[in-house]
């Protein structure tokens, strides 16, 4: 698993978040697969494409996860 730095931030955008790790090549495509009910937060599909992913939580496309830290 892959571990994200939120580098001071107390979030990330869920669709930012997918551009970032490269699992999106761009921000259109990250929101199209988090409407079609793609992506996963900790385990459960998350449609919200600007959900504020925070410390602890796991991100998960196509069978790729990051952890996200501090």
């Amino acid at each position: 698993m892959d571990v994200f730095k939120l580098e001071g931030k107390p979030y990330i955008p869920l669709c930012d978040i997918l551009k970032k790790v490269g699992f999106c090549q761009t921000g259109g495509h990250a929101k199209l697969v988090i409407a079609d009910g793609l992506v996963k937060v900790d385990n459960e599909i998350e449609l919200r494409k600007r959900c504020k992913v925070k410390e602890g939580q796991i991100i998960e496309f196509e069978g790729k996860r990051v952890k996200v830290e501090a």
